[in-house]
C-alpha cells in the first residue's frame, strides 16, 4: 500500500472499458503531423497509419520548424486540411540558459505556423502544458478538480513562459484553431518517465524519487484519441486533456514497478532534495470537466493508462 493517492483523489477507479480508438474525421482530408518523430508525433503517426488516413509525417530533421520558407513550402506542397503540431521546446531545465532556442521553437515558430494556417483557413492543432500555471498548493484547495481552463497563466519558469506566449501567439493568428494542455506526458516511444524509471530498475534497486509534486500523467495514445474527439465534435479554443485522478512522481514510480514487477525499493523525498536549474510548480492537475462532457472520450484513471502503456511496451 502506497498511500491514498496511489487510489487517486476524488475519483471512482474501478476499472473503465477503454472506448474503441477514434478515427480521423472525414470532412478533414489531409493531415500534416509537425514532430512526427517524437513521442506524441509518432503516436500520431502510428494511429494515421491504421487508419489509412492520407497524412504526411514530418521529424525535426525534415522539417525545422523555425525555418519559415521551408514550413511555408511544407503547406504550400502538402496541402493539408488540418495541421499537427507536435514540436516543442522541451529542455525545461535548459530553457533557463537557451531562452532564445525556446522562444524560437515555443513562441515565433507556433505563431508563423499559426499565421499562416489562418491565411489558408487550415485546422491548426497546438499542444501545450500545464506549466503555464503557477502551480500553488493554494490553487489546490480552491480548485481541487484542477486548474480551470481560463485560470489566469502565471509561469514559474522559462519553458511555461514560453508555452504560454506561444498560445497567445497561436490564438492572436485568428485561424481555426485547439490548444490542447497536458501535463506529465508518456508515450511508446521517445524519453519520459515511465522509460526512465524502467532504465533505472535495471540498474538499481533502491530509488529516491520526488513526492510534493501533484499533478496527473498524461499518455500518447489517449491524447491522441481526444484530440479526434474534440476534432470530429468541431471543438475549438483551448482544452485539458490528461488522465483522471491526481498523484505524486514518487506514486507514479511506486506504481510502475509494481506492475512492470521490478523489485525496487522507492523512497519519497521532497524537492529540496533534488535541486534544478528551473523552478517546478508543486502542484498542477487540470480540469477536464468540459471534455468528460464528450461522447467517445477516453478519460481512464491514470492508473490504467499506466498498466495500458506498460502492455504496449511489453508486447511492442
Amino acid at each position: 500500500m502506497v498511500g491514498d493517492l496511489m487510489k487517486g483523489r476524488n475519483e471512482d477507479l474501478s476499472p473503465q472499458q477503454v472506448p474503441e480508438p477514434a478515427r480521423p474525421p472525414q470532412h478533414y482530408r489531409r493531415w500534416l503531423i509537425l514532430g512526427a518523430g517524437g513521442q506524441l508525433g509518432s503516436e500520431w503517426v502510428e494511429w494515421m497509419e491504421r487508419s489509412g488516413a492520407d497524412y504526411l509525417g514530418l521529424t525535426r530533421k525534415e522539417l525545422d520548424i523555425t525555418d519559415k520558407t521551408a514550413v511555408e513550402r511544407a503547406l504550400s506542397d502538402y496541402d493539408p486540411d488540418v495541421v499537427i503540431n507536435c514540436t516543442a521546446y522541451t529542455k525545461v531545465d535548459q530553457a533557463e540558459d537557451e531562452i532564445e532556442s525556446a522562444s524560437s521553437i515555443n513562441v515565433d515558430a507556433a505563431g508563423h505556423l499559426a499565421a499562416l494556417c489562418a491565411a489558408d483557413d487550415r485546422m491548426l492543432v497546438h499542444y501545450s502544458t500545464d506549466y503555464v500555471f503557477p502551480g500553488r498548493m493554494e490553487d489546490r484547495v480552491r480548485h481541487p478538480a484542477g486548474y480551470p481552463v481560463d485560470f489566469p497563466p502565471e509561469p514559474v519558469n522559462s519553458y511555461g513562459r514560453t508555452k504560454w506566449l506561444g498560445e497567445q501567439a497561436v490564438r492572436s493568428a485568428g485561424g481555426p484553431h485547439l490548444i490542447l494542455r497536458v501535463s506529465w506526458l508518456c508515450g511508446k516511444s521517445g524519453r519520459n518517465f515511465v522509460h526512465t524509471m524502467l532504465r533505472l530498475a535495471e540498474e538499481r534497486d533502491r530509488l529516491t524519487v520526488v513526492n510534493d509534486q501533484f499533478g496527473t500523467p498524461t499518455f500518447t495514445a489517449p491524447v491522441v484519441h481526444n484530440t479526434l474527439v474534440l476534432l470530429e465534435q468541431g471543438a475549438r479554443n483551448t482544452w485539458h486533456v490528461t488522465s483522471r485522478g491526481e498523484t505524486t512522481w514518487y506514486h507514479f514510480a511506486s506504481l510502475i514497478f509494481s506492475l512492470a514487477k521490478k523489485n525496487v525499493e522507492v523512497v519519497p523525498v521532497p524537492s529540496s532534495e533534488f535541486p534544478t536549474r528551473a523552478k517546478r510548480p508543486a502542484w498542477s492537475l487540470l480540469d477536464t470537466g468540459s471534455l468528460s462532457g464528450l461522447p467517445g472520450n477516453r478519460l481512464l484513471p491514470w492508473q490504467q493508462e499506466t498498466e495500458i502503456l506498460l502492455k504496449s511496451l511489453k508486447t511492442g
